[in-house]
């Protein structure tokens, strides 16, 4: 029977089977009623007190609720339901039916549905209202009303994926979608929407694009394929017009190789890709596995060893005021050359614990060149920790024009400082919600024109970044610590979910503030190394970041001797203590050795060394060049110089000081 019921009327039964609800699909189900109107009438069944139990349309009850709670709707509103006179279990069977038997609408008919409202002159702001959703989501919905006849009915029959579906919307051109739908179901290779979205993106492929050059121009004409010359064109040049017969090519080739490299090295799976990196989609569900650099033979700790004490003679030569340019010229160069000898031999493969082959795999990408290479890391199902292994290079801070000596500071001091100071970049950026949210979204629009050959300044592409150096972590910084502090208080109970959907619908129950932690977490944690210097290791992005927050770098690093002190060279020292106390300070240490002396400056720029107020000041606020953010309009001479390569510069410049050695590097 059909009966008109007040709002006020109508309790939640003890027995509908439904538990648990989606809060987006509530926000819509409320939003769709206040447009509409409720178009499905509620079922229940009488109960004590002239009250109705809901036994089928709770949500749509609680929907009714809100309204009335936002003075939307009157509170005892007159809702249609149809009332049921039968037992208590087949209420329990009605209501079960009811919510299992439920289908969602296709997105061919919600894309043709759209299309409709919005040729009734409706806007996508308007629908996107009515209906509860994202103006994304219409806007998206409404690209595949645009898609090619062929692809829309493919969709809509679910011949295709919805994830194909928008990858043929990369393009609005309907004929450039349905060559490529032509060409991708003669084949057998079966497509992915990178591939779909790589195909409709281009019309033709050049000569030089990795794809062609993977298979090779004569493998590319044997199977069939054209190709068309101006007049001018060479074989880099050139257009390669049947794309989809070169994606199917080129598939098969890094196929068979991932099969070939898998049983070469033992491994249960190598996953391969046509993409120069490993897509989130490629390692989704998949966690690195602890991989150790290969030990060194005694021949390559020999070699090292050469080439330290050969290093330690040039830097001597650095360090002389009195070296002419030629002799300095000279040591530079033999410098970079030993680095790079040091950097080749300690370039070691990672080996995995032989328990973990049987479970391993890798990804082999695509390189630009157009070669296979697998990524050196491992992927299991268990999550592990990974340990690792440093190098060595030089940095040569430059001449200020005051005749500030020349010093060099170890690669392996460049790397942890890098780190330290990316840390507290992205301890600031992870406390700043609003910024990391505008960081996130303009670094994955910005990378749809993203330049290869320049270094990206995080990794929101991609995986967290490890640091130059694997397995190093300033556990004693202040930085450090709160980035640690604030990942263990993330509100983790999402990950109680047994699914990934069901974790997903968790994660987006929680409030607000604990979704803009977890958004400032990830965002923060993706920044890569950089310092405020020329060369390989400054990234100007990060300046302009650290200069736009305000960062006091001194408040959250301060140099030690086990950071900083004991790894660069007595005139290093000396003209730090200069900087903060003028000459009579640095002549007070001038005759002190090394290693008292990097104990002696910690207490100087500690604030506990007995000097002037204003001597103490300056100390506390004193932290290396490298270290700061300078502002994006800084000229280079307030940078230091590009890296010079040098084995272990620390332990070369002590030596050209003074007789006793200091550490030459603090271990990870």
């Amino acid at each position: 029977m059909i009966k008109s019921i007040p709002l006020s009327k109508l309790v939640q039964s003890p027995r509908n089977v439904r538990r648990h609800s989606d809060p987006t699909a509530n926000a819509e189900l409320k939003a769709s009623i206040a447009a509409h109107g409720l178009l499905q009438n509620l079922i229940v069944r009488p109960a004590a007190k002239g009250r109705f139990e809901v036994e089928a349309g709770e949500r749509r009850r609680k929907a009714l609720l809100s309204l009335a709670e936002d003075k939307v709707l009157a509170k005892d509103h007159e809702v249609t339901c149809l009332v049921l006179e039968d037992s208590a279990e087949h209420a329990v069977e009605t209501s079960l039916a009811e919510n299992f038997h439920r289908l969602a609408m296709n997105p061919a008919d919600e894309a043709q549905a759209f299309a409709a409202l919005i040729e009734a002159e409706a806007s996508s702001e308007d629908v996107a209202r009515r209906f509860g959703l994202t103006v994304r989501f219409v806007e998206g919905r409404l690209r595949l009303a645009g898609l090619a006849p062929v692809i829309f009915e493919a969709l809509a029959s679910g011949a295709i994926t919805l994830d194909l579906a928008k990858a043929y919307g990369a393009t609005s051109d309907q004929a450039v979608q349905a060559r490529v739908f032509e060409q991708v179901s003669t084949s057998y290779y079966a497509p992915n929407p990178d591939s779909i979205r790589r195909m409709v993106l281009s019309g033709t492929v050049r000569g030089s694009d990795p794809r062609a050059r993977l298979v090779g121009r004569d493998a590319y004409l044997a199977a069939g394929g054209r190709i068309e010359r101006e007049l001018f064109d060479d074989k880099d040049s050139e257009a390669w017009t049947d794309i989809a017969m070169l994606e199917e090519l080129a598939a098969a080739k890094m196929e068979e190789q991932a099969k070939a490299l898998a049983a070469e090295q033992g491994l249960a799976w190598v996953k391969p890709t046509l993409d120069p990196y490993a897509s989130h989609d490629l390692v989704e569900g998949l966690v690195r596995l602890p991989a150790e650099p290969a030990p060194l033979s005694e021949a390559e700790l020999a070699r090292l060893d050469e080439l330290d004490a050969s290093y330690d003679e040039h830097a001597a030569v650095l360090e002389d005021e009195d070296s002419t340019e030629e002799a300095v010229a000279a040591a530079e160069a033999a410098c970079l050359a030993i680095e790079r000898e040091c950097q080749d031999i300690r370039a070691r493969p990672p080996v995995l614990a032989p328990e973990l082959k049987a479970e391993a795999g890798m990804i082999l990408v695509l390189s630009r060149d157009g070669t296979p290479v697998l990524q050196p890391v491992f992927y299991g199902e268990r999550k592990l920790d990974p340990t690792g292994d440093d190098d060595g290079i030089e940095v040569i801070p430059g001449d200020d024009g005051a005749g500030q000596r020349r010093s060099a500071l170890s690669k392996r001091l460049v790397d942890e400082l890098a780190m330290q100071r990316r840390d507290v970049l992205a301890l600031h950026v992870a406390s700043d919600p609003a910024l990391a949210l505008d960081l996130m979204v303009f670094t994955l629009a910005d990378a749809d024109a993203y330049d290869y050959r320049a270094r990206s300044a995080s990794t929101l592409r991609g995986g967290v970044p490890s640091g130059p150096i694997i397995g190093f972590e300033a556990k004693d910084a202040a930085a450090s610590a709160s980035l640690a502090e604030l990942r263990t208080g993330l509100d983790e109970s999402w990950r109680a979910g047994a699914s990934v959907p069901e974790r997903f619908d968790r994660f987006r129950a929680l409030s607000d503030e604990f979704r803009a932690a977890w958004l400032g977490h990830v965002v923060g944690r993706s920044l890569e190394a950089s310092l405020n210097m020329a060369g390989e290791r400054r990234i100007e992005f990060h300046d302009h970041l650290g200069s736009l927050i305000g960062i006091d770098m001194a408040a959250w690093w301060r140099p030690t001797a086990a950071n900083y002190f004991d790894r660069v060279s007595k005139a290093v020292i000396l003209d730090a203590l200069s900087a903060v106390g003028g000459p009579d300070l640095a002549s007070r240490f001038a005759a002190v050795k090394k290693g008292d002396l990097a104990m002696s400056a910690e207490r100087v720029f500690a604030g506990t060394y007995i000097t002037e107020v204003e001597v103490r000041d300056r100390a506390l606020a004193w932290v290396p060049e490298v270290m700061r953010f300078a502002a994006a309009d800084a000229p280079d001479t307030e940078r230091g110089e590009p890296v010079t390569d040098a084995a272990d510069a620390a332990a070369a410049s002590d030596g050209a000081n003074d007789d006793d050695q200091p550490p030459r590097e603090l271990a990870a």
